[in-house]
Formats: C-alpha cells, structure tokens, sequence
C-alpha cells in the first residue's frame, strides 16, 4: 500500500485543440472490477498518433484524483489529462469546504457533468472507487453517460478484454484474484488490439487508499 500522504493538485482545464492525427490519443484497454475488499482498475501504457503510430510505451493511465477513488484515461490525451485535473480539484474543494470526502456516487456523477458540458475532447474513462457503501466501478462517456457495473471495460481493445472478463467475473474475487483477471483481460486486447500494449499499470484501491503499480508485462501479474 501506498503509505504517502494524498496532496491532490489544483489545476485548470485545457482546451483540446484538434481530431487529426497529430493528437496523442490513448486508443487503450482499461478494465475496472469490483470485489468484496476494493476495486482493481487496470490499463495498458500504450499511446498513438492517429491511431497507426506508437508515440509513447510508457503512458501511466490511470491516476488517483480522490482519497479513495481513480479515474483512467482514455481517448486525447490532452482532453483526459485536463479532465482528470479539474475532477480533482472539485473533489478537493469539496473535502476542504464540507470536512469530508465526497461519496463515489457524487464522483461518478460530477464526473458525467464535466464529460457532458466542459472542453474535454473524446474521453470515456473509468472511475473505480470505495466508499462506506461499498466499492464502485462506472463507466463514463463523452456525452456525460454514467453507467455503474460490477466490472467494465472501455477503449478500442473493450470487445477482446469484455470477452476475456464475461465467464471469469464472480462476487467472490479476492483483490489478487481480480488483479490478475484484470492482467488477463489487457493481455488478451493487446494481442489483436494495435491501440494497446506495452505492458500495464494496475492501481488496487481499499477503504485505506490507492496504490498504482507498473508492470513492464502481463507476465509480471500473472505468476
């Protein structure tokens, strides 16, 4: 577990400026998967340039923005860095002016009004997170949708790993178990997926916090 203290960082939104192909985008696999303990939320590290050039192996995509709580990104990377920012920042007013943590739910739902009606460009992230009601994954789109699930996947390789995650998923999932069908799930999107690879970055979130973790491969989860 991560032991450092959570020091969220205030920071404006960024306008996205374009769709071509000179936008570093996050064609992607991330998963989120709920358990009895927590959540497991994992993603590959893999970024493009118009979807037919590897510009970066070493995208960390997933990144805390609550106590308790993480948010990937997915899509421009501009547009998602901007968002995972401005969520933050309301999340850590929030706390400062009420004198406590915003519940997941509210999150999720903040969340969904930024996508609808703020400057962030093709985003479709996962928000995994645990509060005294339990533990929560959402999937959230571009045009503010919300959707809650025991376990989701978004990103161009969402077919191949949902395939992977369908006949394996059960309530009973201990945290290490769900770790590595989250690693089995990427793996299986980044052998057709051309979007997504270059190994994966797991963050393990309790009532206690969020640890992000990187794996240089599947490999790496799985013995």
């Amino acid at each position: 577990m991560n032991n450092e203290p959570y020091e969220p960082e205030l920071g404006m939104p960024e306008h996205d400026v374009s769709d071509d192909d000179s936008v570093a985008k996050t064609g992607t696999t991330t998963v989120g998967i709920t358990t009895e303990d927590g959540v497991i939320v994992g993603t590959d590290r893999r970024a493009s340039l118009g979807g037919r050039f590897v510009s970066n192996k070493n995208v960390v995509k997933v990144e805390q923005i609550h106590p308790t709580a993480v948010l990937t990104l997915v899509g421009s990377v501009g547009g998602a860095q901007s968002f995972i920012r401005t969520l933050r920042s309301e999340a850590s007013l929030y706390e400062q002016r009420r004198g406590e943590t915003m519940s997941i739910n509210a999150l999720a739902t903040l969340a969904g009004n930024f996508a609808r009606g703020g400057p962030f460009f093709q985003i479709y992230p996962i928000l995994g997170g645990v509060d005294d009601d339990g533990t929560h994954v959402y999937s959230i789109d571009s045009a503010g949708g919300v959707m809650k699930d025991d376990y989701t996947v978004t990103g161009s390789g969402m077919q191949l790993a949902h395939g992977a995650l369908e006949g394996e998923w059960s309530p009973d999932l201990s945290m290490a178990e769900a770790e590595q069908l989250a690693a089995r799930a990427i793996n299986a999107a980044t052998e057709r997926d051309t979007g997504s690879g270059n190994g994966l970055v797991i963050a393990s979130v309790t009532d206690e916090g969020a640890d992000i973790t990187e794996y240089d491969s599947v490999d790496a989860v799985l013995e």
